[in-house]
């Protein structure tokens, strides 16, 4: 398989296999804590992200601040798509009942999966997202689940941004609940805790 990972059975079957993607310079291990509060019981899948940005991991290139390499994001994410099929195949998991948790960056790479592929994502925790692309007609989303976690006073991902992708889903058929924090861009324990509590209710989790 052409992606870094690790793959962490769980005890709990019928619960979603989570996948969790880093933000710019992190690594397959950076989220399992957040994993394992999430749904303690969920077999996750942590990817770690092919390209280097100055050393550090990432899922697609940049131009600059902000501004992404869009032909490498749609073939990093079509990259992405063939290896959730791969990894289901490799380790007996359903690949229809794949939530994905990413942040920043790895949250872009998630909802460029949602963008691009219909079924790709049973749904997604979108933690400091950005939209991903602008100008694609979005497959249709009917029923899937989106939590977004945002900034008010986020400097890389500004309001106005998240209100886009919150109106981009909602118009392909998408349920999404936007939480606002005023904590800049950084992940905090307090989103975390929404984001599973989020999880919980709608996936009804014990």
């Amino acid at each position: 398989m052409k992606m870094k990972h690790l793959y962490i059975k769980g005890k709990n079957e019928e619960a979603p296999v989570l996948l969790m993607l880093h933000g710019t310079g992190g690594t397959e291990r950076d989220l399992l804590g957040l994993a394992e509060l999430i749904s303690p019981g969920s077999s996750v899948l942590s990817v770690r992200g092919n390209v280097l940005e100055n050393g550090m991991p990432r899922f697609f290139r940049r131009l600059a601040e902000g501004v992404f390499d869009i032909e490498d994001l749609v073939y990093r994410t079509g990259e992405l798509h063939e290896f959730l099929a791969e990894a289901a195949t490799e380790y007996g998991f359903d690949r229809s009942n794949i939530v994905a948790a990413g942040y920043s960056n790895g949250a872009n790479i998630a909802g460029s999966l949602l963008f691009h592929y219909k079924d790709s994502l049973k749904g997604a925790i979108l933690l400091h997202p950005m939209v991903p692309l602008r100008g694609i007609k979005l497959p249709d989303l009917s029923g899937v689940p989106v939590f977004i976690a945002a900034g008010e006073n986020d400097p890389l991902c500004p309001p106005t941004e998240t209100k886009e992708l919150d109106a981009l889903l909602r118009e392909a058929g998408a349920v999404v609940e936007v939480r606002w924090d005023r904590f800049g861009h950084q992940l905090t324990s307090a989103e975390a805790h929404a984001a599973a509590a989020w999880f919980k209710q709608t996936f009804a989790i014990e």
